[in-house]
């Protein structure tokens, strides 16, 4: 496997021939192998579409076994960044279930399978495209969301440390925008999740909500240069996690050279497009892993002396305690009253869905 980095923009379609190759000549001869498609960002583009440096390609790989193997993550195949998922079948378990699951859902809208055996993935692609936009299939989906969200918010663990406890509070939070971009029937985007839903909300005449988002992430009045500062002491953690990484998690890939340039030039391609404040939710994410890898992997000195950065980045948001994360997930359920008043708005005025 070849992990030199991607050098510069490519088109989507080469991107999906490479991570067709990848699967066609690895994850195929994988015990239980059952097929393969793209989810993410990807689907739905045309072939002739670029794809940033600072974007990758996903792949899902269904097998038969009920527990996968833990997720191979991110790495550049023919100079392309793919980021391989398994998925057990028994997660697809029927239409009925992908069609009220809203992480499962938009892959399956259009034919998006790259590799299908026995025929499986199709049949069920075939059926999920049909009532992808169905008024009832999309309020359940929006529905997934907000028990996701409130599940979220109310599940936060005070003794476990403070980076865990940011992803805890950080995650649920910015999937307040999933609930908006999936009522838009929009691919409810991981790192874009912010970029992606003012537009939307923009689209609908809803700017003044988007403001209340970035409120409750506590980006809202942070400047370009703020972030700037956090993004390049995030480059100095992200790359001394790297560097130490040893200990296995679900999110190892996302802190590696090949994943940087999502990570680090991804952020700062968002800042000087203006989206500063978008690019808030993943700076900090990312910043939290590191620092769970450091926690794990490097000495109690290397972690003390890159806590600060974390910590600063962490109190721009308007959070330096526990009690901060509960206060501020406390007003984030506050909130979802409204937040599903909006979703209503969106469900009602969006003309692609099908009564």
């Amino acid at each position: 496997m070849k992990n030199d980095q991607p050098e510069a923009p490519i088109q989507v379609g080469y991107a999906r021939s490479a991570a067709a190759a990848w699967v066609q000549e690895t994850a195929s001869r994988e015990k239980g192998f059952l097929g393969a498609y793209f989810s993410g960002s990807t689907v739905g583009k045309p072939d002739y579409a670029y794809m940033s440096p600072s974007s990758d390609i996903d792949v899902v790989v269904v097998t038969s076994q009920a527990a996968p193997p833990m997720k191979l993550g991110k790495f550049v195949y023919r100079g392309v960044l793919i980021e391989v998922t398994p998925l057990s079948w028994n997660d697809l378990q029927s239409p009925e279930h992908v069609l009220s699951s809203y992480h499962l859902a938009g892959s399956f809208r259009i034919d998006s399978i790259i590799a299908d055996p026995g025929g499986q993935l199709g049949q069920l692609q075939r059926a999920v495209s049909q009532q992808f936009a169905r008024r009832e299939w999309v309020r359940r989906r929006c529905e997934n969301v907000r028990q996701k969200i409130e599940q979220g918010l109310s599940s936060i663990d005070t003794s476990a440390p403070f980076h865990d406890q940011v992803t805890s509070w950080l995650f649920p939070t910015g999937v307040m925008t999933h609930i908006l971009l999936v009522a838009a029937l929009r691919n409810p985007t991981v790192r874009l999740r912010y970029a992606a839903v003012r537009e939307v909300l923009q689209q609908y005449g809803l700017d003044g909500f988007y403001t209340e988002l970035l409120e409750l992430q506590g980006s809202a009045r942070l400047t370009p240069e703020r972030v700037a500062l956090h993004t390049d002491k995030l480059e100095e953690t992200f790359d001394a996690a790297a560097a130490v990484a040893r200990t296995p998690f679900f999110f190892s890939s996302d802190i590696s050279a090949a994943s940087r340039p999502i990570a680090i030039e991804g952020s700062s391609e968002l800042i000087r497009s203006g989206l500063h404040r978008e690019a808030v939710f993943w700076i900090i994410a990312t910043f939290a892993r590191c620092h769970k890898i450091l926690a794990a992997d490097a000495p109690q000195s290397l972690q003390q002396s890159l806590a600060p950065a974390f910590e600063a980045a962490v109190a721009d948001l308007g959070i330096a305690s526990t009690s901060d994360l509960l206060r501020r997930a406390e007003e984030a359920r506050a909130f979802l009253p409204k937040l599903w008043e909006t979703t209503e708005v969106l469900l009602s005025s969006n003309p692609d869905i099908i009564d």
